[in-house]
């Protein structure tokens, strides 16, 4: 069961977050005042149209951006005002990040590839691509463990991915359309164990989608429009 989120810890806060990029002397606000807590134990997606802030926000939560005004608190640490050392620490050992452009490296195996937070945490090379391994295999990818890159298709790029993200065992997995290359039954199979994950009492995802097909297995969705949070839906489930 999943924890009663209002009474699980907080994972994630973020209070009247801002983000404003300056280009070329001309300023653009991708996120204006962002309130949202996530509690431990949840899987949160963000919904809304392109361009609505969405991967923004969850950049500012895994640390790879800093607001630009505002609090965004992850485990009770405003990542922002962490020396970079530090955030990349925290960083490596706690968060676990699915990109959409899958951001594989060409010249490693699908293994090698999702070996790479555990050898970058000091996990002997051997025993991370036995661990990696074993992931991959949970994501259906056994017979493509050496495997390149350039030898797979978006589906399976996004698989490793996401195995990727998962081999650490971090405390938050954020995902930018985990499914988005996967069909229908693929992307059924990601999710179970997504959720599997997230219904880890100490775990937490958040994902960012457009895929109807899997708003089912959110606990909560928070619908984003132009920098916003509109709505926060709780999702009945059948």
């Amino acid at each position: 069961m999943t924890p009663n989120l209002p009474t699980a810890p907080l994972a994630v806060r973020c209070q009247s977050v801002v983000k404003t990029y300056d280009t070329g002397g001309q300023k653009f606000t991708a996120l204006r005042g962002i309130d949202l807590d996530i509690h431990q134990g949840e899987l949160m997606m963000l919904v809304g149209p392109s361009g609505c802030g969405k991967t923004t926000l969850i950049s500012i939560i895994a640390g790879i951006l800093d607001q630009s005004a505002g609090v965004c608190e992850v485990f009770g640490q405003d990542l922002a005002h962490l020396p970079q050392k530090r955030k990349l620490k925290f960083r490596a050992e706690n968060i676990g990040f699915v990109f959409q452009a899958y951001n594989l490296l060409p010249s490693l195996t699908a293994t090698e590839n999702a070996a790479i937070p555990l050898i970058i945490n000091g996990v002997p090379r051997q025993e991370a691509e036995r661990r990696a391994a074993a992931v991959l295999q949970r994501v259906g990818l056994g017979e493509r463990l050496r495997s390149l890159p350039a030898q797979l298709s978006g589906g399976q790029q996004q698989r490793v991915a996401i195995a990727r993200a998962l081999v650490h065992n971090p405390r938050l997995i954020v995902c930018d359309e985990p499914t988005s290359a996967l069909d229908h039954q693929t992307g059924h199979t990601v999710m179970e164990l997504l959720r599997e994950v997230a219904l880890d009492a100490h775990k937490v995802l958040v994902i960012v989608t457009h895929d109807a097909r899997i708003f089912e297995f959110a606990d909560r969705m928070a619908h984003m429009d132009d920098g916003r949070i509109l709505e926060i839906e709780t999702p009945k489930h059948g």
